[in-house]
């Protein structure tokens, strides 16, 4: 069993400095209402061209993020290295919508695989499809409806990006995640992922889909990718989180008339990420797995399964991963129990990876316990360096 409660390894890389930052910031974000005030005051001054960029960075940004370009991420990663912990260099700018800003997204994808091949301490790359090509089209592909002419070289455009990257990942021998995306656009992110798995997953996993267990039809979807990896003789390499998208989904679905993706209760979402996790590590031949997750229950799973089946802790084909700034009694003891552990490090110009920090802001405020553990973790590592 790991111990997740050891805070003197969870926090061995932060100073007295850093856990009083983060009691603070941990502290703002238990209340949602605080949180939502903050994000208007936040966005309210960006648009009258008030200097708050200091302070934005020297409070959420130092929390969730890594710095503002692939060099500045360095000094993060070398101190989650000392804690045996990699780095999964994750471009977190959203929402753009041009040419230019997709251009802008590959060319800093391919920076972070070179430097991830030139550093043992990145043991990924990832991109997020929705970063490199028009959400529109992506729906319309999943719907299988025609483009317009011009769609249609926006969509090649998107192609192209596409296996810009992934032929970097296979030429520099660094794993590639791809992002999961909402429901109505996946199908045509699934199929761009099948294509690339077929062709560079010989005997390897060099290109990852993700799966979003809180969909009651992904259990399903993986089981029958199984079956295809065994028949086609490729690798299926997968990461499993449980999801991100559960209001806007429902919301969706009610809007427009169709059965919600989304499982029932968090119950089922927990049972679905748990026998996924199960039949990945029970086909390890076929399959490679990355667990994203801050749920210790489902990292305990996973030790238990690989040290019953003899297989190490530190089998190649499998990773767990969670978000930097959060879980770090997860990430720090996994790691030091021998798990091939990673933090997501996300990172960008602080005006561009705002809507991520509102996301994590928000998602503090309202997934269940989350702020409240965090802040006992810090509050009792805090007593435990005064005695």
């Amino acid at each position: 069993m790991i111990d997740f409660s050891n805070t003197e390894i969870a926090f061995k890389m932060k100073t007295n400095l850093d856990l009083r930052q983060s009691k603070l910031l941990f502290t703002t974000l238990s209340s949602p209402s605080v949180v939502s005030a903050l994000k208007s005051l936040t966005l309210a001054s960006l648009a009258l061209r008030l200097p708050i960029k200091g302070i934005v960075k020297a409070t959420v940004f130092r929390q969730f993020c890594g710095g503002e370009s692939v060099e500045a991420c360095s000094a993060q990663i070398g101190r989650l290295a000392e804690g045996k912990v990699g780095a999964i260099l994750d471009y977190s700018v959203e929402g753009k919508a041009r040419e230019e800003d997709f251009d802008r997204t590959l060319a800093t994808t391919l920076e972070t695989l070179v430097y991830a091949q030139n550093n043992a301490n990145v043991p990924f790359g990832v991109f997020k499809p929705t970063g490199v090509g028009s959400i529109s089209i992506y729906e319309k592909v999943s719907l299988g409806k025609k483009l317009t002419p011009a769609e249609q070289i926006s969509w090649e455009r998107t192609l192209d990006r596409w296996k810009q990257i992934i032929e970097k990942a296979n030429e520099l021998s660094v794993p590639v995640m791809v992002d999961a995306e909402e429901s109505w656009i996946q199908p045509a992110v699934d199929q761009l992922v099948l294509q690339y798995m077929r062709t560079y997953n010989q005997g390897k996993a060099i290109v990852y889909n993700t799966a979003q267990l809180y969909r009651h039809d992904r259990l399903a979807q993986l089981q029958s990718a199984l079956e295809l990896a065994k028949s086609e003789h490729f690798v299926y390499a997968v990461k499993i989180v449980r999801g991100a998208y559960m209001e806007k989904e429902r919301e969706r679905a009610k809007r427009m008339g169709y059965p919600s993706p989304i499982q029932q209760n968090k119950a089922a979402t927990d049972k679905d990420y748990n026998d996924a996790l199960k039949l990945l590590l029970n086909n390890l031949n076929h399959m490679a797995v990355v667990i994203g997750t801050h749920n210790e229950e489902s990292v305990q799973l996973a030790a238990a399964i690989l040290t019953d089946k003899g297989l190490g802790l530190s089998h190649p084909r499998v990773h767990v991963a969670q978000l930097f700034g959060m879980s770090d009694h997860i990430s720090f003891n996994a790691a030091e129990a021998g798990l091939n552990t990673a933090k997501y490090l996300p990172f960008g110009p602080v005006r561009d990876v705002l809507p991520y920090l509102f996301r994590r802001a928000e998602e503090n405020t309202s997934v269940e316990g989350q702020t409240g553990r965090e802040l006992g973790l810090i509050q009792k590592e805090m007593m435990r360096r005064k005695h």
